[in-house]
């Protein structure tokens, strides 16, 4: 039985997919042994071969016309920008997002510099067709720009669709890349139509040839993770390496959180980092002769607050005074630590004591003013401050001062400041 020449077109596209996959994630795979350079140049130098198939090189499938480039290309490579994302973090799967949109970007200035120059015929009957490279470079700016868009918005789709759908990678990586996909159809479309001249079945076709892509790359991404790279971390656990700026993605927040000492409820550093990193902040400080300042600060009537509103009440609130501290202290002098339930310890570096005392004063009216959680409930907080070398020549001792002023705070009426010689404010 004769193949079609349809029937063919869409085998070779499938064998185009497969191929481009398989080469594109053993790149990917090497990355521990020959680093993530080589899959990001493989990534990057195929850009200007997509943006010429998807404006010139058409080839008819059953439900229309459409361009490999854009298809198996630059599917493909949102797929492994994906990829990128999902194994590594979001500090890596920048480096390609903006390298390729500064690249190109450069690629058409240079362009445009390259017009001024007078053009001498060295071999006759090749002359260099300006206006086609004036069309591809138009063509790759707006390319590059829609595939900026196109990255980041896969990979906030897919941590969005987590929520819902965190059991089921498969799902949340077809339904991100095919909105995304669908997105960049319209968008790219518009530039060839009014540019190259694409007649509006285009859209259509390609639409349709994306969709299939998309469930095509999808199952190839979710089979990698479970063959491979599952099998590949059960032999060579990978390790962290480096701090992740992942903030932007709740899940990998909360997992970043409990491997670097932070508290989960409040994002403080916890009591762990307190006993093992207090004393690195304290000893070098003091040995260069400048004081350190100790803060004991605590939730007055959390107790009350979950016994009568619930432990979630109470939960918001601790949230939002951590917040609330953490910006009212951002110089980078002062670092805070939960130190349990309702109580926080704060390590001021260079902060005599009247400069304590005084920022003390003010995390306290700064707490009374602010409304914490949805129900605008007024919060206080009780300060206990000292400061070494006077009040202790090490983290321990300065801070069991702490919290001695910090406990006649509370018995002297709570919403107050206690520092050295007995002095109260409040």
């Amino acid at each position: 039985m004769a193949i079609t020449l349809e029937t063919g077109n869409f085998l070779l596209l499938l064998v185009q997919a497969v191929l481009y996959f398989c080469v594109m994630s053993s790149l990917f795979w090497a990355r521990r042994r020959v680093g993530l350079g080589v899959f990001l140049c493989a990534l990057g130098v195929m850009h200007f071969l997509e943006t010429y198939l998807a404006a010139v090189f058409y080839i008819q499938l059953p439900f229309g016309i459409i361009s490999p480039g854009s298809t198996v290309l630059f599917s493909g490579k949102l797929l492994m920008i994906l990829l990128l994302y999902i194994k590594e973090d979001a500090a890596t799967v920048r480096q390609p997002i903006y390298g390729l949109l500064i690249g190109n970007f450069l690629i058409v200035g240079l362009v445009v510099l390259l017009r001024n120059h007078e053009v001498v015929p060295a071999v006759p009957g090749r002359e260099p067709n300006i206006a086609f490279v004036d069309e591809m470079g138009w063509l790759m700016v707006w390319g590059t720009t829609l595939l900026f868009l196109d990255a980041i918005g896969v990979i906030l789709l897919y941590e969005h669709l987590g929520r819902w759908l965190r059991n089921h990678q498969l799902a949340r990586i077809f339904l991100a890349s095919a909105a995304m996909l669908t997105f960049d159809q319209f968008g790219f479309f518009l530039a060839l139509h009014y540019v190259a001249g694409a007649p509006w079945h285009v859209l259509y076709g390609g639409w349709a040839a994306k969709m299939g892509a998309a469930v095509i790359f999808s199952l190839m991404v979710v089979t990698y993770l479970r063959l491979v790279e599952r099998r590949t971390r059960d032999l060579a656990p990978a390790q962290l390496s480096d701090v992740f700026d992942t903030l932007t993605y709740r899940e990998r927040y909360l997992d970043l959180l409990g491997e670097t000492g932070r508290d989960r409820l409040t994002g403080a550093l916890d009591r762990g980092r307190f006993d093992s990193m207090g004393e690195d902040l304290v000893g070098p400080t003091l040995a260069i002769g400048e004081p350190v300042s100790l803060l004991a600060i605590d939730v007055d009537g959390l107790g009350r607050i979950n016994e009568g509103e619930g432990r979630p009440a109470g939960d918001r609130i601790l949230r939002d005074l951590t917040r609330l501290l953490i910006s009212t202290t951002g110089d980078g002098r002062c670092h805070l630590f939960r130190h349990g339930g309702g109580t926080f310890a704060m390590v001021g570096q260079g902060l005599d004591h009247p400069t304590a005392v005084d920022l003390a004063e003010l995390l306290r009216r700064t707490t009374a003013r602010a409304e914490m959680s949805e129900r605008g409930a007024i919060v206080t907080v009780s300060v206990g401050v000292a400061t070494a070398p006077e009040d202790g020549r090490d983290l321990y001792r300065t801070f069991a001062v702490a919290e001695s002023r910090l406990r006649e705070a509370k018995a002297a009426g709570k919403d107050r400041v206690v520092g050295r010689d007995g002095v109260v404010r409040g």
